[in-house]
Parts: C-alpha cells; structure tokens; sequence
C-alpha cells in the first residue's frame, strides 16, 4: 500500500512566527500532538507536544510566559518527509529508525498530507492481529514515577527514555500515567497562577500527583492486538500499561504496533 493511501490530508499548520499561545490552541483545538510548521506556506519544522514540554520545563526557559515563545525556537527544524508513492512499510520504517512519531507526506515539494503512527494503528485490527496478543510485542522494560516524586523529576526520566508517558506506581499499585500533554498543560498553568520571581523555587514542589491522570486505561498480556488497537482509536492514548494480578508487567506504546505492522508487511 502507498502512503497517500493512509496519511490524513487535513492538514493542520503553523507559521514558525507566530507564538507557542497560537500552537497550544491549534493543539487542543484539533486535538492532534503534533502540528507541521510553514513558512510562505514552505514546510520548514515540525512542532509536537514532547518538544513543548521540554522546552518549557527547561531552566532557560522556565520563566517565560507561551507568548513570548515563537514556534521557531521550539520546533525540530530537521524534518523527515516521504513522497506520497512510498510504501507504507519503508515508511514505517523510516519512521522506527529515527524515533519519530508522523511524517510529512510530500508531492514534489508541496505538502499534501501528513502520517502517524496512531495512523498506522487503524490497520493493526482483523483476522491476522486477533491472533498475536499483547505479550508477545509489549515493552517488559518498565520506566515508571511514584505519585510523590517531583515533575521536574518525571519529566527528566521521559527525555532520557524517549518516551511519551510514564506509569504512576504506588506499593506496585497502578494509580496513574503521565504523558508530554500533561507536562505541557502542567507548565503552562504553572506560568499562568505563579508569580514569575517565585517559579523557579516553587516548580520543584510540584509533584506528579498534582497532574497524573488518574483511573488508568489498562491492558491485559492475553488481550489481541486488535483489541488494543480498538482502544487506542478509542482514547487517543499512544500508550497502555500491561496489569497482571493487579500489578503493572509492562507497556504497549503505538511504537510496538508500528513494530509489528513492519514486520508482517516486510
């Protein structure tokens, strides 16, 4: 199958000019993580809500208020693309070799679509994925917070890990998950209520139960892929703990699916 066949054409953008503010509106409108920068309608970035984490719960920029942020200095400049006859598993491909989560599609040098890997998750469903179940692709290496550790804490394990969401766990007791959006939507309220000459003290008393989500969507290791993936397209969540006996056992993300679905189609 080529790309074009499963990448969205509702494009979404923003200019590298305007600010963060403009961004984070675009973000909860359309509910998307991600969105592609332009500039005179030119492809020149990507800008997702990871980035905007990490750049706001960063010391140099800790302080600043989203409207004082352009788009420019929090994008990723150096953007991947594929042309729109590529075949869905080179770009599944593409995408799992370099870690990232969507890719332009491109028709010479005009945009015309863009592709995820919650895209890629739509087709993990029928008889071929009701037969592989979630112990055989999930992550079994738990990267995980307790409730009363610090944000600042959480998000420094996410940028290490590279990952997108973290498990709460309290007395081996799932009780939560954080995610890039709660770290983004945790920062940007933070700037909103504290007074900026107290914020640079005062964020590290955040702790994560003050913005885990709580009541966690969970998987079991004998539920079938299309299962999950139903849920997935459900939620909108990328990633679902794995609970066993009432204890977490590890993690199935959207990158695993992605996995998957190169596998069979190579």
């Amino acid at each position: 199958m080529q790309i074009k066949n499963l990448m969205s054409e509702d494009l979404i953008t923003v200019d590298k000019d305007q600010n963060l503010s403009d961004a984070l509106k675009l973000l909860r409108k359309h509910n998307v993580s991600r969105l592609p920068v332009t500039n005179n309608k030119e492809l020149v970035g990507i800008i997702s809500e990871r980035d905007i984490a990490n750049k706001l719960g960063s010391s140099k920029y800790e302080s600043m208020p989203a409207s004082r942020l352009h788009i420019s200095s929090v994008m990723v400049k150096d953007v991947f693309t594929v042309p729109q006859s590529m075949q869905l598993e080179d770009v599944a491909k593409l995408m799992l070799e370099n870690g990232i989560g969507s890719v332009p599609v491109m028709d010479d040098e005009q945009m015309v679509g863009i592709v995820s890997k919650a895209d890629f998750v739509t087709l993990a469903t029928g008889i071929a994925f009701d037969k592989i179940t979630v112990k055989e692709i999930m992550s079994k290496e738990l990267i995980s917070v307790s409730p009363t550790e610090r944000l600042i804490h959480g998000r420094r394990l996410m940028i290490e890990a590279h990952v997108g969401r973290l498990p709460v766990i309290d007395d081996d007791e799932l009780v939560g998950m954080i995610t890039s959006k709660d770290l983004m939507r945790a920062f940007i309220d933070f700037r909103k209520t504290v007074p900026e000459k107290y914020q640079k003290s005062q964020i590290k008393e955040v702790l994560i139960e003050d913005i885990m989500s709580t009541n966690p969507t969970y998987v079991t290791k004998d539920m079938s892929i299309t299962e999950v993936s139903k849920i997935m397209m459900e939620t909108g969540f990328n990633g679902l703990p794995v609970v066993e006996d009432d204890k977490v056992v590890g993690i199935i993300t959207q990158t695993d699916i992605l996995k998957l679905i190169e596998k069979l189609e190579s």
